[in-house]
C-alpha cells in the first residue's frame, strides 16, 4: 500500500480525487444524510475547486494505492496541538480487508512526526463509520451541530486520539 500527496498544481489528480471523493461520499452518504444534503456537502467540499482551496490552505491529500489502484483517500491537517483528520474514505468493495488500519497507521505516523498530541476528527452521530474509529481507540470527546449552510447541518461526534 503507498500514499500518494496530491499537490495544489497537479489539476488532472485534483480531478481525478474529485471524482473519486464523489463516488465514495455519494455511496456512503446518500443513505445516511440524504441526497440533498449530500449534494451540497459535495459541492462545498469535495469539487475540484473547494479541494485545490483546501490544499492551499494547508490541508494534505493522499491517494491510497495498492498496485497501482486508488482504493480510497485521506485528507488532514494540523490544528493547534493536533492533527484534525477530515477524510478517510475506501472504496465499499476495499472495506473489511485491513486497508484501514494501515491507513490510520500513517495518519497516526504523520501526526506523531509533527509533534502532535492527538488526532481528531468528526463522524455523523449515525454513521457506522463510529464503530471504526472506536476500534482504532478514538473517544467521543463531545457532540456538536455545525450549521454547514443551504439549510443542512452536521450532527456529529468529535472523537479524538490520545499520542
Amino acid at each position: 500500500m503507498e500514499f500518494v500527496r496530491l499537490h495544489p498544481g497537479d489539476f488532472g489528480s485534483i480531478a481525478g480525487m474529485s471524482q473519486m471523493a464523489t463516488a465514495i461520499v455519494r455511496e456512503h452518504f446518500d443513505p445516511l444524510i440524504g441526497k440533498a444534503q449530500n449534494d451540497y456537502m459535495l459541492a462545498m467540499f469535495q469539487s475540484e475547486n473547494a479541494i485545490k482551496e483546501q490544499l492551499e490552505n494547508g490541508y494534505r491529500y493522499y491517494f491510497v494505492r495498492s498496485e497501482g489502484q486508488n482504493l480510497g483517500f485521506v485528507a488532514f491537517y494540523p490544528k493547534g496541538s493536533s492533527l484534525y483528520l477530515s477524510k478517510f474514505y475506501l472504496y465499499r468493495d476495499q472495506r473489511g480487508k485491513g486497508y484501514a488500519r494501515r491507513m490510520m497507521d500513517f495518519v497516526v505516523r504523520e501526526a506523531r512526526n509533527e509533534g502532535l498530541t492527538g488526532i481528531e476528527l468528526n463522524v455523523n452521530k449515525n454513521n457506522s463509520a463510529c464503530r471504526a474509529y472506536e476500534h482504532f481507540g478514538f473517544s467521543v470527546v463531545r457532540a456538536e451541530t455545525n450549521d454547514i449552510g443551504g439549510g443542512f447541518s452536521m450532527d456529529d461526534y468529535v472523537y479524538r486520539l490520545e499520542l
